[in-house]
């Protein structure tokens, strides 16, 4: 009898925490919701305030990134009179590599020496098999592309394979609709197609439909779709980690995957001047460590389809760079399509879109 008398207060005990547990959840939401209905216009403005503040400096990274990322043609070539394209990308990776982790042991020995973010360093480094095999997966992807592309443009023309790899925003719109619930308007829709047109029109006067390039056509579109997933999963990701994190586990899972293809081809692995040096190092400071950091970052504000739609600039700040140092000649129709790009660049912008909701 004790004892059933001992399990009823104890259950009403649980019943009265449990009401009490309630009524203080749907105190705080009344609190909420009546702190968002009183909330004055000067309170709204300056939140608004805050997010125009906070999207035009990610466009500024997002800018300075695809400045830095545009200046790697050049170091590419300057670097593979040296070397060859499969060493000249484990260079920058690795290099980059060694950056990224100095740079985020440096942060987390701050991190650990400052007592108010302590919980801080707790939350950021507990890893789940599920942010293993997406930080693994980002630099498998990512390398699948560039590998790809790579094999495109000995199977293709340099044209057909911009062109193609250039529909990398209708693959990240795509599969941010599919699998990240993303919503694009109108306007959005209509400067990516206006964009892409445009980028498509930058290599059309030497774009060959000839069935020979057809196997080269196809490693170019799948380059184009692998390079989307990265930017996807890079996004997914920048929830959770920072972008120099994501960004070393690119680097060394690209390493790792890059130096077998080296050594089974023969290639000098490293160059043999200060000046090969120098532009390897370049590469993956100023291209990699810098311009990739920022890229990445900026997917913390930024949706990752209009992201790949602003990268379609960068063949045209390319371009632009050759015409001024290595007097590679320009067209009118070329710097029409420049405009194009932009044009579309600006409609996306200024759609509700291009930010992440």
């Amino acid at each position: 009898m004790s004892n059933k008398l001992g399990l009823s207060e104890q259950n009403l005990g649980q019943q009265l925490n449990t009401l009490e547990s309630n009524q203080l959840n749907s105190a705080l939401k009344t609190a909420q919701a009546t702190s968002i209905v009183s909330a004055s216009p000067d309170d709204l403005k300056s939140r608004e305030l805050v997010d125009k503040k906070a999207s035009f400096w990610a466009i500024v990274s997002l800018s300075a990134a695809l400045l830095a990322v545009s200046l790697a043609a050049i170091f590419i070539r300057l670097s593979e009179r040296e070397i060859g394209p499969n060493a000249t990308v484990f260079n920058r990776l690795w290099i980059a590599t060694v950056v990224f982790a100095v740079w985020n042991g440096a942060g987390e020995v701050r991190r650990r020496m400052s007592a108010d973010r302590i919980e801080d360093v707790e939350g950021r480094s507990n890893y789940t098999l599920s942010d293993f095999l997406l930080l693994t997966a980002v630099g498998v992807v990512s390398s699948a592309s560039l590998g790809f592309w790579a094999w495109s443009l000995t199977q293709t023309n340099v044209a057909n394979s911009t062109v193609l790899r250039n529909l990398t925003p209708l693959f990240t719109t795509l599969g941010g609709w599919l699998l990240l619930g993303r919503r694009f308007d109108n306007r959005f829709l209509l400067g990516l197609a206006v964009a892409v047109l445009g980028a498509i029109a930058i290599g059309i006067d030497d774009l060959q439909t000839a069935g020979d390039n057809l196997a080269g056509d196809i490693t170019a579109l799948l380059s184009a779709m692998f390079y989307a997933a990265n930017l996807l999963i890079a996004e997914h990701l920048r929830t959770k980690f920072p972008a120099t994190t994501i960004l070393m586990w690119r680097c060394f899972i690209g390493s790792l995957l890059i130096l077998p293809l080296v050594l089974l081809a023969g290639d000098r692995v490293f160059p043999y001047s200060w000046q090969g040096w120098l532009s390897v190092i370049a590469l993956a400071v100023i291209c990699q460590a810098f311009g990739q950091g920022l890229l990445i970052h900026s997917l913390g504000r930024l949706s990752s389809g209009f992201v790949a739609l602003f990268l379609l600039l960068e063949p045209v700040i390319t371009a632009i760079l050759a015409w001024l140092l290595f007097s590679e000649s320009l067209s009118l129709f070329n710097w029409l399509a420049f405009s194009v790009v932009l044009v579309g660049i600006y409609l996306a912008k200024s759609s509700n879109s291009a930010d992440k909701k």
